[in-house]
């Protein structure tokens, strides 16, 4: 299975797709939003993905903090509640993403967030970990007949089994991101070998959606042959935010995104030793080794093996071709600052 969006083909070998999670680092400025997307630019990833939250669609005063860092929300209602865009913001922010060469996603955690997506033309649909049992939310974004990118950090097999046979029965194309729902992750917790093990339960594009802060999981997925790769990134990982700690720095993100283009380039260019060799042909001559005299040797010596020696460059007698005058008669005085030639050899 693969699928396209927008432009970028993603799956089958091709180059992997990097995606910059902005999540909630923005902190409900829409101008720190649009810097984003900037910064986002310059390191060469492929997409930008935000998340649409709409308060009063998915959350009640209810819902505790996952981690107690606001200094200003007294609830994760409120906080949800100052992390809201309007429609017009959001296409802004769409508009600016696309002049600047990205893909711009955002994760819906409603169907009004949903229906406010597709009204700026998102491209495909990028679902949270935490939707793992969404079925319904799930539905009705395969309804759009989009591409869905699933995030399984909270899930199971068998709840994988069942989102999976959700999507197939919709006949909706999917990826699945390996992904550890800690933020930050330890790198003992990253688990690249679900990769294979998605790529042979399900027969789609797997990524990888690191919350390490750190580019080496990045580069190891890439290495490894992943199809998506999604990283949460920030400007410094002292900004305040639930996710600045398991985030990578734009600078990091460049690395990362200079490491998959080497490595694809790598690995569509496979080199033919043969031909290879061919090309090196005067360098071989300068490695390779002729017959040199061991010693200084006169006219009428017989030569054996002891008498002579190997030495730079190929330009003489091959020494692989030494049989050919072991008992021969030299013709000449002979130097060991020198090759031998046939014309020293009396064959």
């Amino acid at each position: 299975m693969s699928l396209t969006i927008v432009d970028n083909k993603i799956g089958n070998d091709e180059k992997p797709c990097i995606i910059a999670e902005i999540g909630q680092a923005h902190d409900g400025s829409l101008g720190i939003a649009h810097s984003f997307i900037d910064a986002v630019a310059e390191t060469g990833a492929d997409a930008i993905k935000f998340q649409t939250h709409l308060a009063e669609h998915e959350s009640t005063l209810d819902e505790p903090f996952r981690t107690d860092f606001s200094w200003e929300d007294d609830t994760r209602y409120e906080y949800w509640k100052r992390m809201e865009f309007t429609k017009e913001q959001w296409k802004g922010l769409a508009e600016h993403a696309r002049e600047k060469g990205l893909i711009f996603l955002s994760s819906p955690f409603s169907k009004a967030a949903v229906d406010l997506l597709q009204s700026v033309d998102v491209p495909a649909w990028k679902i949270g970990s935490g939707e793992y049992k969404s079925d319904e939310l799930v539905s009705y974004m395969a309804d759009t007949e989009l591409p869905v990118l699933f995030s399984t950090g909270m899930s199971t097999y068998e709840e994988i089994d069942e989102m999976t046979a959700l999507l197939d029965s919709n006949d909706t194309p999917y990826a699945l991101f390996q992904c550890t729902s800690k933020y930050p992750a330890t790198l003992e917790e990253v688990g690249l070998n679900v990769l294979e093990e998605f790529r042979e339960r399900y027969g789609c594009p797997v990524g990888l959606s690191d919350h390490t802060g750190s580019p080496h999981p990045a580069m190891a997925a890439i290495s490894r042959g992943v199809d998506l790769l999604e990283v949460h990134v920030t400007f410094d990982r002292r900004m305040f935010g639930p996710d600045a700690d398991s985030s990578l720095t734009f600078k990091e993100l460049t690395t990362v995104v200079d490491h998959r283009d080497a490595v694809h380039k790598i690995d569509t260019n496979p080199v033919n030793k043969n031909e290879i060799a061919e090309e090196l042909s005067e360098t071989r001559a300068l490695f390779s080794k002729s017959i040199a005299p061991a010693e200084e040797l006169s006219a009428g010596t017989v030569i054996t093996e002891d008498l002579i020696t190997p030495k730079k460059p190929a330009s003489g007698i091959p020494y692989d071709e030494r049989d050919k005058i072991i008992g021969a008669t030299l013709e000449d005085n002979v130097s060991p600052e020198r090759l031998l030639t046939w014309d020293d050899i009396d064959a």
